[in-house]
């Protein structure tokens, strides 16, 4: 689409708002704030001192007023709820709260409904391909099916790239670009035939049952002493500066001494468990055994025959065999030691990592990426407890696409054994090429679970994590970390000297501290304060307000020994942050070219959520959320400063098209524009509420 033909496929409103004026702006009231037009008259130096953008004086323009936060156009609702309208919905649903058979009714009666068609119907057009027959929970109805679909939108549909035809049939919202001359499928989605870590049912009922075995972590949780009688602990584990992490909900734990709720799903006993009912926050660790590593151990397990893999007995451990004890094997010959060598090995240096992105950084937004040349993803974090439970919501979050030639998923867990039986299962699964351990999220559920940055006030538990971990597969094991938890208590380079011998092949430290949150910048002098105790063999990856090649150049320039940086909301607000980096320069890209990387991000999208129109809705949401980030993008052609700094607040201006203003907008009711010129109409009373509401105005990041 060019974007000179804007304004005729835009809404009325619309056009009016992006509309330039042709006198000259006036000068400003006196009570005019810094994110309006009274920036006319400061000096680019003067604005870039109170973090706002020097935006050129010609492109500067008032902020627009606000309007109420639901704005109607042709009957549909877009924008951005209020508390108060949102406290107005649950009002009646605390009420009257539903029990849970009206709400399986209430859903059995929907998917009966015309429009939810059942996917072996849509996909032949037959009624006698349903094998369910009359019991089938959706509709077999394909004329009322046809009466109240929505129009097709327009373009072809995202499956025609593969062979065969597309799996969703008459569902889906391009069905008058299918080919007539081939034949129904039979099979699974074409479109998922280049996605990967597919989660099997098999596993996922033996998960649900309880009944999954988990030998390589049961023996290294033995090994390590993570696994035995609470009485016998009697060591702390706080570390020695005194912190203490936040109390967890006594929700998370049972009195029984065999049971960790929401933390393990074995009938195990966690080593940190608390039989007397205290608060986890104050658990304690096993005595010390005799001096014996877990790679001793395992290495006199060669000596006496049995197959180590990863440093850890091979999957036939435990199996048709009589286990062997912690005690006839400290017994063994310890001479000999696991080696570095048997582990597999990836070399993060001087590549280009797109960190893992909560909601964000989704399978498709990851492609995006690639193809503007990042080099190393990872998935979305995905909370240990939850794979261990089956849910198949969280295993989604592991997918990997073909062209993730570098790809790692990011786990989030409390205790050692969560943790070590989740990259046993992981990695027995899924084909991934590493296993990131998240030591550094600051959102309040993580952390009152005892997962993400508490665990920096556990120094011992650290270890144990990751040392249970890395000891029990092949894949390599890295973590990720913040500062410290309290701001100016830094202590990670306390223990980065160590974190080698745990067992991880990097870490990555983000400059900040879990108070901190996202405010103020971050402390790259830490990170390379940091970067020069580690080890040499420990790869340290600094992440933290990366925005520019220009950033990226410093930060190599400043400590060459640092491995590579992450890079995570640039690569939010600007994907093709990868390409400036590898190529060198500012890239002022125009606002047809970030179109077409939206096109990109739709179709793309499609292709993993499907075609049909829940597909089509789950990937405008998903859209959605990422234009919440790439309002703050400034082109560079409008800059009186150049390179733009993360933390500078965005004033309002006008593009130097209509539709570069209208992609400038902080509004929920653009974005949903913007998404309308790539994914069609949104449905009648269609409203959008971002998960963050700093993405729909003009405020600090929430954290």
């Amino acid at each position: 689409m060019e974007t000179e033909t804007l304004m005729d496929e835009l809404p009325a409103a619309t056009a009016t708002a992006v509309e330039q004026p042709e006198t000259p702006l006036q000068p400003p009231s006196s009570n005019a704030d810094d994110g309006g037009v009274s920036q006319e008259f400061r000096t680019p130096e003067e604005l870039v001192a109170k973090s706002i953008v020097p935006v050129k004086r010609e492109y500067l323009r008032p902020p627009p007023s606000r309007p109420s936060t639901n704005s109607n156009n042709n009957n549909t609702t877009v924008g951005v709820e209020d508390d108060d309208a949102a406290e107005a919905k649950r009002a009646p649903l605390l009420k009257d709260k539903k029990s849970k058979r009206q709400i399986k009714r209430e859903r059995r009666e929907e998917q009966k409904s015309p429009l939810h068609l059942c996917p072996e119907v849509a996909k032949s057009g037959k009624v006698s391909a349903c094998p369910y027959g009359d019991k089938c929970r959706f509709s077999h109805d394909v004329e009322a099916f046809k009466a109240v679909k929505p129009a097709d939108i327009e373009g072809s549909c995202p499956f025609l790239v593969y062979e065969g035809p597309c799996s969703y049939g008459l569902a889906c919202r391009f069905a008058g670009t299918h080919r007539d001359d081939v034949s129904a499928p039979t099979e699974n989605l074409p479109g998922k035939s280049s996605e990967l870590n597919f989660f099997n049912k098999d596993t996922q009922k033996l998960l649900w049952k309880n009944k999954m075995k988990f030998p390589k972590a049961e023996a290294t949780l033995k090994l390590l002493g993570l696994k035995g009688n609470p009485k016998d602990k009697t060591l702390a584990d706080n570390g020695e500066n005194g912190q203490v992490a936040p109390k967890e909900p006594a929700t998370d734990t049972k009195t029984d001494s065999n049971v960790v709720a929401n933390d393990s799903i074995s009938p195990s006993i966690s080593p940190e468990d608390n039989v007397d009912g205290n608060n986890l926050a104050d658990d304690a660790r096993p005595l010390k055994k005799a001096k014996s590593s877990v790679n001793e151990i395992c290495s006199s397990q060669v000596s006496s025959g049995l197959s180590v893999q990863g440093g850890v007995p091979d999957g036939n451990f435990g199996v048709n065999k009589s286990e062997p004890t912690a005690d006839t094997m400290t017994d063994s010959d310890k001479s000999l030691k696991l080696q570095p060598r048997e582990k597999k090995l990836i070399d993060f240096r001087d590549k280009l990592y797109l960190a893992p992105l909560t909601t964000v950084g989704n399978l498709p937004f990851r492609r995006v990426c690639k193809v503007l040349g990042a080099d190393v993803t990872c998935g979305e974090m995905a909370m240990c407890t939850n794979l261990l439970q089956g849910q198949a919501a969280e295993w989604a979050l592991l997918r990997r696409h073909s062209s993730e030639n570098l790809f790692g998923v990011q786990i989030c867990g409390s205790y050692p054994d969560t943790v070590t039986k989740t990259v046993e299962l992981i990695e027995q699964e899924c084909s991934v090429d590493f296993i990131d351990i998240n030591m550094g999220c600051p959102i309040d559920v993580v952390v009152n679970k005892g997962a993400g940055s508490a665990l920096l006030t556990k120094p011992m538990r650290m270890k144990s994590v990751v040392e249970a971990a890395s000891s029990t597969v092949g894949t390599p094991v890295t973590i990720k970390v913040r500062t410290a938890y309290f701001e100016g208590k830094n202590r990670i380079d306390s223990l980065i000297a160590d974190m080698g011998s745990w067992g991880a092949t990097a870490v990555t430290i983000h400059g900040r501290s879990r108070q901190q949150r996202y405010s103020k910048p971050a402390d790259w002098d830490y990170v390379y304060q940091c970067v020069r105790k580690a080890p040499k063999s420990l790869q340290v990856l600094g992440n933290g307000d990366v925005f520019s090649y220009v950033d990226w150049n410093n930060h190599k320039t400043e400590c060459p020994e640092l491995s590579t940086c992450m890079i995570a909301r640039g690569a939010l607000v600007k994907p093709w942050i990868f390409t400036e980096i590898k190529e060198q320069r500012h890239w002022d890209i125009t606002s047809g070219e970030r179109l077409d990387i939206l096109k990109d991000y739709a179709r793309f999208g499609l292709q993993h959520w499907g075609s049909d129109s829940k597909g089509v809705e789950t990937t405008r949401h998903f859209l959605l959320e990422w234009l919440g980030y790439t309002c703050r993008y400034v082109p560079v052609g409008l800059l009186d400063i150049i390179p733009q700094k993360i933390n500078w607040r965005s004033p309002s201006y006008y593009g130097r098209d209509d539709l570069e203003t209208l992609m400038a907008s902080d509004s929920a009711a653009d974005w949903v524009r913007i998404s309308e010129l790539v994914l069609g109409k949104v449905p009648s009373g269609y409203s959008f509420a971002p998960k963050h509401k700093s993405n729909a105005y003009d405020r600090a990041e929430n954290g």
